[in-house]
């Protein structure tokens, strides 16, 4: 495996830096102070091809491969990590779930829209009492003949109050278990959906999430992806191209905080000397190095695997279970390394120590990674031979 990026993907990462570098950076510590949701900043991203990064340009995307994916979830990660988000949960939850499962009106119909930015996307799997166990889903969709009929609310949705449309999981059949449920796209201005307020979070703070209530919504059977019964299926197969997401995010929060802390050891001073010339801070550096090139290594490897049509459901949950304790122990670090200056919010490690948290809850937390993981273990893997 050669993770050399291309010519193309050296052009892409250099693009999304500058775009973090002179768009998102100016406004970020405002935007998270304020939980100000970055419309402009949305819409920018569009532009760039950022709202349909691996989607057929045949549907209006920009076509690229996951491994130029994770680049750009890095870089702007580095920087905002409500942008980061918006863009993971759109692309990866969103947008691939449309193109691999929809018929072809379906794509024709929404893609086009989600790709150009002028419709957002979001996924509603969470429930008040489902989180972690995405079997117990008591949001209904009750078949109606030509059309379900669903009720229910969802918690935790990322872009919940800004979506244009909603990939929604539901069941339709309680005495069939996880084989009852079904996956639906539901526009936003539907009749009976509606909206919780904005959660004021500890980071990702300008990042729309909120619950979604649906209340009697009509939803044709056409807008179903995939077959009858599917649905749970779905969710999990759309979960693993998600944790690729997040963990390029919580690389990039990693790097970001790295990049920051070893500037900083450059320009401070202690004892007659720059810090980083002090073994205390120098130490925390080489390992937050090493740990930051573990990180990126599983995250493109994950990538690659999807990249290569391989199975790559274990490989995302390596590399998002170690980018996102590497993203909360390396932020910490920075933090640390900056000292009193740290805990301020114009350096910007703060805040990316509140972001890197929530990389060890979302698309499933540490502790499902580690269920994940250890599962395929136990039964045999790729990665240890039980023989």
């Amino acid at each position: 495996m050669d993770f050399t990026l291309s010519e193309d993907q050296l052009m892409i990462r250099e693009s999304a830096r500058e775009f973090t570098q002179k768009i998102l950076k100016p406004g970020v510590i405002e935007r998270d102070s304020n939980q100000a949701y970055p419309t402009e900043e949305v819409r920018q991203m569009a532009d760039l091809g950022f709202m349909g990064i691996m989607v057929d340009p045949a549907y209006g995307g920009s076509g690229m491969d996951a491994l130029s994916y994770v680049v750009i979830m890095e870089e702007l990660s580095k920087i905002d990590n409500s942008c980061s988000v918006i863009v993971s949960a759109h692309n990866s939850l969103a947008c691939w779930g449309i193109e691999e499962y929809g018929s072809e009106e379906i794509k024709q119909r929404y893609l086009p829209k989600l790709t150009s930015g002028e419709m957002i996307g979001a996924f509603c799997l969470s429930e008040p009492e489902a989180g972690s166990d995405a079997t117990s889903q008591r949001t209904t969709a009750e078949d109606k003949g030509d059309y379900y009929l669903v009720n229910g609310t969802k918690n935790w949705i990322t872009n919940g109050k800004t979506a244009g449309l909603y990939v929604v999981i539901a069941q339709t059949n309680p005495e069939l278990g996880h084989k009852g449920i079904n996956a639906l796209v539901i526009e936003a201005d539907a009749e009976g959906v509606s909206t919780g307020a904005k959660e004021d979070k500890l980071g990702i703070r300008s990042s729309d999430t909120s619950s979604v209530m649906f209340q009697d919504v009509k939803v044709p059977k056409a807008n179903r992806l995939g077959p009858d019964g599917f649905g749970f299926k779905y969710a999990m197969k759309t979960l693993d191209g998600g944790r690729i997401g997040i963990a390029a995010q919580a690389l990039g929060i990693a790097a970001g905080a790295y990049e920051l802390a070893l500037a900083y050891s450059h320009e401070r001073k202690a004892f007659g000397k720059e810090i980083n010339r002090h073994q205390a801070i120098a130490f925390k550096l080489a390992d937050m190095a090493m740990n930051i090139e573990a990180a990126r290594m599983l995250v493109y490897r994950a990538a690659w695997l999807k990249d290569q049509g391989r199975d790559y459901a274990q490989a995302a949950a390596m590399a998002k279970l170690f980018a996102s304790e590497v993203a909360m122990k390396h932020t910490v670090e920075a933090v640390q390394v900056h000292g009193g200056y740290g805990f301020v919010k114009e350096y910007h490690v703060e805040r990316l120590m509140r972001d890197a948290k929530i990389t060890q809850i979302y698309e499933g937390t540490s502790e499902i990674q580690r269920m994940v993981i250890s599962r395929n273990v136990i039964k045999g893997s790729t990665y240890i031979d039980l023989s």
